[in-house]
């Protein structure tokens, strides 16, 4: 069976007139010889009836602090009215359709309730139902652990679904659906000239996705490019063929010198981020050593590490920068906080062995009067922390820079 696995975000189901788009779209692939299984978000987001998060608030005006296996039921509860609404749609533009709980689709997860991960998909029930003719709706975010215990996935969750489901079923492709044209070469929001990007390998799409691109989550990306299933990021709200996620060798098919093609996809921020420098002396790295383990113990995350003989760089949340500070203080460190940073990252899988890319990011955000704060490179990813009025300035300039408007 040809399978085609279909995610549709809660923005996508909001209005009946949306929802009778996508059941078209759903329609139209299985015309086109396509079996599909449909994965759907809860409907809309914060303060429509049926999100998640109203449903949140709803149980925590009686209990500001419930179980977490009663919030998994409750927080499961979205997806499954989402899903019924959209199997009726599909049935009453005259499409056979018929709806599955995460449980009842087969998806079986460890038993971390908020944050569950998938431990395997039995599909024997999609696979059923798919040979007598319906379309397969299935609640995304959710599945059950192996004692019976209804989990949710986190966030990302119906994303992790859908990949999930494709990698069981050996889809075709799984199709993500969002508000905007796929992929693109950085927020529209802030660079008017973004596009959308027609490929994208899967190790740019996670790097974008964890340095701040929202389109989709980098466990989905992870959990697809084990089987090699292509994705496919498309508009929900147009026709456009979006971005096509797949293999290095793939997006690059029949080039002479990738590193000529795209140096750069994509430029993403994230933002609310504090550094911390920290004199370690001379006896630097043994007092670093004892330096991380302190925050570890703490429970305190930090990221955009610099490491040099007698000090140390790090960032932070911002809204654990005075934690992290007292925690040091408690050490015995001095440590120097700048807080409302931002990080800016470049990210291209062409980019590795090329001469001249981080002179290149250099100049453009520093010929615009931006100070670099920091700065960290790997094989695809260039970061830089600026502070966070100067963020969108840097957006701009290195889309600038690399011509990804072109």
């Amino acid at each position: 069976m040809n399978f085609l696995v279909l995610k549709f975000g809660g923005t996508s189901l909001v209005t009946p007139e949306l929802r009778e788009r996508v059941a078209s779209k759903i329609i139209a692939a299985k015309n086109e010889g396509y079996v599909p299984v449909v994965v759907v978000s809860a409907i809309g987001r914060q303060g429509d009836p049926y999100a998640t998060d109203t449903l949140i608030n709803l149980v925590k005006q009686a209990n500001r602090e419930p179980s977490e296996r009663e919030m998994d039921m409750l927080m499961s509860c979205g997806e499954i009215i989402s899903g019924v609404v959209m199997t009726a749609t599909l049935q009453t533009m005259g499409c056979p359709a018929v709806f599955l709980t995460g449980a009842q689709a087969g998806i079986v997860t460890d038993n971390k309730y908020s944050q569950a991960r998938i431990l395997k998909v039995q599909p024997n029930n999609i696979i059923k139902y798919a040979k007598e003719g319906y379309v397969v709706v299935v609640a995304g975010f959710q599945g059950v652990a192996e004692g019976g215990e209804t989990t949710t996935l986190g966030r990302g969750g119906s994303d992790t679904t859908a990949a999930a489901l494709g990698v069981a079923l050996n889809a075709a492709y799984v199709d993500i659906y969002t508000d905007v044209e796929g992929i693109m070469t950085a927020d529209p929001r802030i660079v008017t000239e973004a596009k959308a990007l027609e490929t994208i390998t899967y190790d740019e799409i996670c790097h974008l996705a964890h340095e701040g691109a929202k389109v989709i989550h980098p466990r989905a990306v992870e959990i697809a490019m084990q089987k090699g299933i292509p994705l496919r990021v498309r508009p929900t709200f147009s026709d456009g063929p979006g971005t096509l996620v797949t293999s290095l060798g793939e997006v690059y098919k029949g080039s002479i010198d990738i590193t000529r093609d795209r140096i750069i996809t994509g430029i993403t921020y994230i933002s609310g981020i504090a550094q911390i420098k920290v004199n370690s002396g001379a006896d630097g790295f043994q007092q670093q050593r004892r330096m991380f383990r302190a925050l570890a113990l703490a429970g305190v995350s930090i990221d955009f590490i610099n490491i040099l003989p007698e000090s140390v760089l790090f960032t932070v949340q911002d809204e654990i920068a005075e934690k992290a500070v007292k925690v040091l203080e408690n050490a015995g460190y001095a440590p120097e906080v700048i807080t409302g940073c931002a990080k800016v990252s470049a990210v291209g899988a062409g980019m590795s062995g090329v001469p001249g890319v981080i002179a290149d990011i250099v100049e453009a955000i520093t010929k615009n009067g931006i100070q670099i704060l920091q700065c960290n490179d790997s094989h695809t990813t260039v970061w830089v922390l600026v502070r966070r009025e100067d963020m969108e300035s840097a957006v701009r300039a290195l889309h600038r820079q690399f011509k990804l408007a072109h």
